[in-house]
């Protein structure tokens, strides 16, 4: 009790005194169109007698400001005025924000183009298909745990690998498509990795990379794509980091579910404001948990992320970023020797790998518009290890090895575009050039030989051992033009594309990658517009799929085309007030020439959910493929306390094997509906509560005779492929809730959050795994004749594992800032 007295006592006193305490909002205005600064722009904060105007370099500041949430509004003669909502000020850290205002528009007859804007995300080059999440809306996101690529899942046609996890990995399946199928920028600059213990070839993994202290907002596009940015078929998803404070150091620490983060931020040299940075490393502490809790897996990683921004002068500014993490996944013998727990270290590759990002970019303004220079470099170092019979974690047994990948992917890249306008019409052009190496030290037991107990051959083995290391030239170029019309009541957009390569066969036949598209919306009302896109996309092939060698040593697939997408996509936008957006829109993909792999008959589109590598086998480019359905959308931004977002997607994906028949996909889920809402209390505290319910996957039944004969050697039971997703899993849903309360001391602010996943303990769907019953020590098998394991498997006890219990993840996290 007196311990309760205390606690009371203390929080009436941070509440008594927060009121004393104020924080700042700082930020910058530029024309979108021609990135100058604006100068006497009015910023307002809604519900306060608060506010400024920019100065002569576009920066603007307002101290004094009561620690709460805000809408701030932006507003200029000549332009359209734009609010970003929900900004939390706070004692600790002084916030920013960037505006971009668009010319005002125009009117024609009785027909007026809505002038605020602020709620549409959509532009002229993306009319559609585009979403986007303010650095409020990631960090706040209930069962989010401040995971950017995890938070995406809540948007509209985004689904997640529910069949293997549910929320446990960060797999991005858009729209139908598969994991490899998505293209991601930082501040421009490509980055392929952004999870941890990434699947090679296909970018996902259990948990992101990215931090989010750094993020100003994220934009997610599933179509509709702008001609700049290649090798997209499902989606582009761009994050846009804001500089550091320009007058303060200042930073935070975040203790979280499963790791610690610290950043720090502020002015470099002189505090003229020209050079500002930031830099943040994480350190996962997931592995003691495990260990706590009697797992056998121990994923441990670091992270690491800076960026530092040079103004030049008045039209040219430098920008270096960089992005990196170290990961060791890795087993110990299990407390409990459960068929679980033995299971998991057989099946599951352990995982060391590391990759970095570092990119160079250089803006500057012209007359009428303004170029950029972007140099990078990407590299990802992946080993995997894989053994059966691994009941301790430490197998090495070379005879008892499953998988062996030693590789490396290494890019550098060099892009440039231009972008300029001329009154309606706005073009941009450019071009680029990458030079790729990747090597490759490879070995795959699909099947081991085994013989019965006369020494016949029963089943030879099948393996594959080769190393291989290639390198190559990729170019690009591309051209985009939009133009309004009627007051801006029509908008036009056209693009094109070419991407070609020094490797494959045809790579040099830029005619066969051209990549147009078409873009058009129509307001027909004030707060209506319709909108459409068709565009075709190309994707080059894996590297993992062109490095491949047989076993003579040739290099067999560079054979391979890129893969085609066509894209139809309409849809219609309504904006009944200046928080509030419904969207309605159908899309029809089709898919050719996609890689199909030899030895199972199995598209590519259909893999890459799960730990390991992609691609990394012999294929014939004749898979096709389509997905198509409906999407609806509603958005509140926040008003009188209250935001929301709710999506409902209703789509088919099907791809073809070998025989070129039409399947479902292993994505095929036909329903996804998310529900995302949030609470503003006084006093700083936050409820937030998010549910998502995804239609079950079709998945492939065991064969159970051949995985009897094969569980021996390669740790997992054998999957019938002549039933291909012929069956499909129940629905996986997730209730999860958060609570946030803020206390706001003099310089300094303290965030406590509550979350809570899975808050109904809902099992999560998963077909069912094909194991051997072992004693109870695990250290041996159960046999029918009370003899050793035969090679065959003939007096095994086979055993199927079911997944029949849910996962509730009560967590407490701290933020501090300073």
């Amino acid at each position: 009790m007196r311990y309760f007295t205390l606690f009371v006592f203390l929080s009436w006193g941070y509440f008594h005194t927060q009121a004393q305490n104020t924080g700042t909002l700082t930020g910058t205005v530029k024309d979108k169109l021609t990135q100058e600064a604006l100068i006497g722009v009015t910023i307002r904060l809604e519900g306060a007698e608060l506010g400024t105007t920019t100065d002569v370099d576009g920066n603007f500041r307002i101290a004094g400001i009561p620690p709460k949430s805000y809408n701030v509004a932006a507003s200029y003669v000549g332009y359209t005025p734009q609010t970003r909502y929900n900004v939390v000020i706070t004692t600790g850290n002084a916030n920013q924000l960037n505006f971009e205002l668009e010319p005002d528009s125009k009117t024609l007859g009785e027909v007026v183009v809505s002038e605020n804007r602020s709620v549409r995300i959509a532009s002229i080059e993306t009319p559609l298909s585009i979403q986007n999440l303010s650095v409020e809306e990631i960090k706040s996101n209930p069962g989010g745990n401040f995971d950017i690529s995890r938070v995406v899942q809540a948007l509209p046609g985004v689904g997640g690998v529910s069949g293997t996890g549910g929320g446990f990995r960060n797999d991005l399946i858009i729209r139908g498509g598969g994991p490899s199928e998505n293209v991601f920028y930082l501040d421009g600059v490509e980055i392929p990795v952004i999870n941890h213990f990434t699947t090679q070839g296909a970018a996902g993994g259990p948990t992101g990379m990215l931090n989010v202290s750094f993020i100003e907002d994220a934009t997610l596009a599933s179509s509709a794509f702008n001609a700049r940015y290649d090798n997209a078929l499902s989606s582009v998803l761009q994050f846009r980091q804001r500089d550091g404070n320009p007058e303060r150091i200042q930073g935070n620490i975040r203790v979280g579910a499963s790791e610690t983060a610290f950043t720090a931020e502020g002015p470099l040299g002189k505090k003229n404001g020209k050079t500002t940075f930031l830099a943040s490393a994480r350190r996962s502490y997931l592995q003691f948990l495990f260990k706590a809790i009697g797992l056998p897996i121990r994923p441990d990683y670091w992270d690491f992320q800076y960026k530092v921004t040079h103004k030049i002068d008045a039209k040219t500014t430098f920008t270096a970023l960089g992005v990196g993490a170290i990961d060791d996944f890795y087993f110990e013998a299990p407390k409990d020797a459960t068929p679980e727990n033995l299971y998991i270290l057989s099946s599951v590759p352990g995982v060391n790998q590391w990759n970095y990002t570092q990119g160079f970019a250089l803006k500057r303004l012209i007359h009428n518009g303004f170029w950029n220079l972007t140099l990078s470099r990407n590299m990802l170092d992946n080993q995997l290890d894989q053994f059966a019979d691994n009941i301790d974690g430490k197998q090495r047994d070379e005879s008892k090895r499953i998988l062996g990948i030693k590789s490396q992917e290494i890019e550098n890249k060099l892009r440039f575009d231009l972008n300029r306008y001329a009154g309606a019409w706005k073009y941009s052009i450019g071009a680029m050039a990458q030079y790729v190496k990747y090597n490759n030290d490879a070995y795959t037991r699909l099947r081991a030989e085994i013989r019965d107990s006369l020494g016949n051959v029963v089943q030879p083995a099948v393996e594959s051992r080769f190393n291989t290391a290639i390198d190559f030239f990729k170019f690009g170029l591309f051209a985009q033009v939009n133009r309004t019309f009627f007051g801006e009541r029509l908008g036009l957009s056209a693009g094109i594309r070419t991407d070609g390569n020094t490797f494959t066969d045809n790579g040099a036949q830029l005619l066969k990658t051209l990549s147009p598209r078409f873009n058009l919306s129509y307001a027909f009302a004030p707060q209506w517009k319709v909108n459409a896109s068709v565009g075709r996309y190309f994707k080059m092939p894996l590297y993992t799929v062109l490095g491949y060698r047989d076993d003579a040593g040739v290099l067999v697939n560079k054979d391979q085309p890129y893969i085609r997408s066509t894209h139809y996509v309409t849809g219609l936008e309504f904006v009944p007030s200046r928080v509030l957006r419904f969207t309605l829109e159908g899309f029809y993909k089709h898919y050719d020439d996609y890689p199909v792999g030899t030895f199972n008959g199995i598209s590519l589109a259909n893999q890459g959910g799960g730990f390991g590598i992609l691609g990394n086998e012999r294929v014939l480019a004749r898979g096709v493929g389509e997905s198509y359905g409906v999407e609806l959308f509603a958005q509140q931004k926040l008003n009188k306390n209250l935001y929301f977002t709710g999506s409902y997607t209703l789509f088919w994906s099907k791809f073809s094997n070998l025989n070129g028949e039409l399947i479902a996909s292993a994505w095929d889920n036909r329903h996804l509906l998310s529900l995302l809402a949030g609470y503003k209390f006084r006093r700083n505290w936050e409820l937030g509560l998010k549910y998502r319910l995804q239609g079950g996957l079709p998945y492939t039944p065991i064969d159970l005779e051949a995985s009897q004969l094969n569980y021996a050697t390669i740790g997992t039971g054998v999957l019938d492929y002549s039933r291909l997703n012929s069956l499909r899993l129940g629905n996986f849903s997730q209730l999860d809730i958060r609570v946030d309360k803020k206390w706001n001391f003099r310089r300094s602010t303290l965030d406590i959050f509550i979350d809570i996943q899975n808050l109904l303990n809902t099992v999560n769907p998963a077909p069912s795994n094909y194991t051997f019953q072992r004693t109870a020590d695990g250290k041996a098998f159960v046999t029918t004749d009370g003899q050793p394991l035969r090679s065959d498997g003939s007096n095994a006890v086979p055993l199927l594992l079911e997944n029949t219990e849910g996962s509730l993840l009560p967590s407490v996290g701290i933020v501090v800032e300073f």
